[in-house]
């Protein structure tokens, strides 16, 4: 994913999350399913590298990814997505896999990565000093750092706090389809130049060639788990929900 808003609530194991998965549209992927290799997980895959950007499990755990933007950064050798999968076809705890994920990003190119066992909601990441427990409340997740208030995480972040407690997935994923550019002088300078940040800018990211790929609304409660999935640019929709298995 590339722009994640969620609210997390450790006293009962719930989470929402709002995300975009920003992408070339060219890049080969398979959409949002249940995997046949590991039934319990639902997520999309990567198909030039292997892996996924977003998933979820039967019993409610839960993963996702951002890369860090950073122009100067060489391409990693070794596979982000595959931290996903790592984490959802696994038994470990959030607390331990962030923190083997943080002892071991040799080959890794800059990436946050987000797992929740449904105790506890864990964040790692080549730009993190350690792995750490991420508290309860709002937060946002974009191609930097945990709450770095860039103007489209901002903007989602508040979208979604109004929508916090509607069951309509048509209402949560228009927040998603938000194209709205901020004023110019809003903008981050995060050294990819003034004409990517304009178009990276909005919560849907839309040209020919890279943009907004899916927008995914997910909501894991005790009981049961929804994911309501939108994809650009033909507006399909995807939607699974089933009772949360211990």
């Amino acid at each position: 994913m590339c722009l994640i808003a969620f609210h997390w609530q450790p006293e009962t194991g719930s989470l929402q999350v709002w995300a975009n998965r920003d992408e070339f549209h060219a890049r080969p992927a398979q959409a949002t399913a249940f995997w046949p290799e590991a039934p319990g997980v639902l997520a999309g895959k990567d198909l030039l590298r292997g892996g996924s950007w977003m998933g979820v499990t039967r019993n409610g755990r839960f993963a996702a990814l951002t890369n860090y933007r950073d122009p100067r950064a060489v391409p990693g050798e070794r596979s982000r997505g595959e931290l996903i999968s790592g984490f959802l076809t696994s038994s470990d705890s959030a607390a331990s896999y962030a923190e083997r994920v943080q002892s071991d990003l040799d080959g890794y190119g800059g990436f946050s990565l987000l797992v929740c066992d449904g105790h506890a909601l864990w964040l790692a990441g080549t730009h993190e000093e350690a792995a750490s427990a991420v508290p309860a409340g709002w937060h946002g997740l974009s191609n930097a750092r945990l709450d770095t208030p860039w103007p489209k995480l901002t903007r989602l972040v508040a979208l979604a706090r109004q929508l916090a407690d509607s069951d309509d997935a048509g209402r949560q994923l228009d927040i998603l389809c938000d194209d709205e550019v901020p004023d110019e002088t809003m903008l981050p300078d995060t050294g990819v130049g003034q004409l990517w940040e304009r178009l990276l800018a909005p919560i849907c990211i839309r040209s020919p060639a890279y943009g907004t790929r899916n927008s995914t609304w997910l909501r894991i409660t005790p009981d049961s788990v929804r994911w309501e999935e939108r994809l650009h640019p033909g507006e399909e929709r995807l939607s699974f929900s089933w009772s949360r298995q211990s």
